[in-house]
């Protein structure tokens, strides 16, 4: 008798297996009037089903016993104006402290910096260094003087928005205002993320007392989201990349709550991929786990998700990290079907755009 050799899994490492088309409309520019009334694609990932909610009716996929996972980084405003000796206007985006008054930056500027150079911001009254240059073009500078780094960006800084959303040179002052408030959770806490977690920007306190009172728990660990979001992939093979890594935190107490919530077959619910990304790297540390430190873990297909049994996401650009992973969970195929059908359902895309239940 012979018997048919089973069909191979294909498996996805080319950049291009991540590719789609997307209308720039698409593009989502603001939120939702209400952070809850964003819409959500629920994509079954065993079956392939899809259902379309708004993300109000998240409590109807929550179950009693069930653990929601959210990040509490809290979103600098490290968006600051500079300018060099000559005049010439710069952008900087400080992305990672370094104590001393020294910080990891992106500059922006037409022309070539040097190291050891000066520049200025808030009206020439504070001066930085350029201290060295790394290989993916960030710059070390350390600002000159003694004050608080952080006390001068809540002064003059911006919401560090991705370059996908637009606002005019000239906007006025409450649209800046509005993304303090939209491009932040409700539940952030601990200062330090350059990009929020964009999947928590959904929730309202109105949502989460309704989770909470349908018998769900609510858990809370910290990623600080870093330069890594703005880099894009280079690799034609997405095995070759390297992950930027980024600093977290979660209690030895979530751990201890996730193993019961296994245990008693309930679920653990990550909320974006960042919350992900933080248990799946414990996860792989069981042994020994280590709750706090950097994590470079890049999830993509084939990967065994160890913590995770539902995810909560947005609809991510095309050839990153954050598609890869969602695929991970979901399957490719499955992933770039539902985008399909949301883009002809006209979902709402990126960082202020809709959101996605992988059940």
């Amino acid at each position: 008798m012979n018997v048919a050799a089973p069909n191979p899994v294909t498996i996805y490492t080319k950049l291009s297996d991540y590719d789609y088309d997307l209308p720039k409309e698409l593009i989502a520019q603001r939120p939702p009037k209400n952070r809850d009334d964003a819409r959500m694609l629920i994509l079954h990932r065993t079956s392939g089903k899809i259902e379309h909610r708004k993300f109000h009716e998240i409590t109807e996929y929550l179950h009693p016993g069930d653990l929601l996972v959210l990040n509490n980084t809290r979103v600098i405003p490290a968006l600051i104006p500079g300018k060099r000796i000559s005049g010439a206007f710069l952008e900087l985006l400080l992305t990672e402290e370094r104590g001393g008054n020294r910080w990891k930056a992106l500059i922006k500027s037409n022309a070539t910096l040097k190291i050891g150079e000066e520049i200025y911001t808030e009206g020439n009254i504070i001066s930085a260094t350029l201290l060295d240059k790394a290989e993916d073009g960030s710059w070390l500078i350390e600002f000159n003087g003694k004050f608080d780094v952080k006390e001068m960006l809540g002064r003059i800084g911006k919401m560090p928005l991705p370059p996908y959303i637009k606002r005019g040179k000239h906007e006025v002052a409450s649209s800046s205002d509005a993304d303090r408030e939209r491009y932040q959770t409700v539940f952030a806490q601990k200062e330090g993320a350059i990009a929020a977690p964009t999947a928590g920007l959904h929730f309202s306190q109105n949502t989460l007392e309704k989770i909470k009172q349908n018998g769900a728990e609510i858990a809370f660990v910290t990623l600080h989201v870093g330069i890594g979001t703005f880099l894009p992939v280079k690799t034609d093979d997405i095995r070759d990349h390297t992950m930027h890594k980024e600093y977290y935190e979660c209690s030895p107490e979530i751990i201890q709550k996730i193993q019961k919530t296994r245990e008693q077959n309930r679920r653990v619910v990550a909320v974006g991929s960042t919350s992900c990304r933080v248990l799946e790297t414990i996860a792989m540390s069981d042994k020994t786990p280590q709750f706090s430190g950097w994590t470079n873990l890049f999830i993509y297909p084939p990967y065994s998700f160890k913590y995770v049994d539902v995810l909560l996401t947005n609809f991510h650009l095309p050839k990153t990290t954050l598609l890869m992973l969602v695929s991970a969970f979901a399957g490719r195929e499955n992933i770039m079907n539902a985008y399909e059908i949301a883009k002809d359902k006209g979902y709402r895309f990126f960082s202020y755009g809709d959101c996605m239940m992988i059940v």
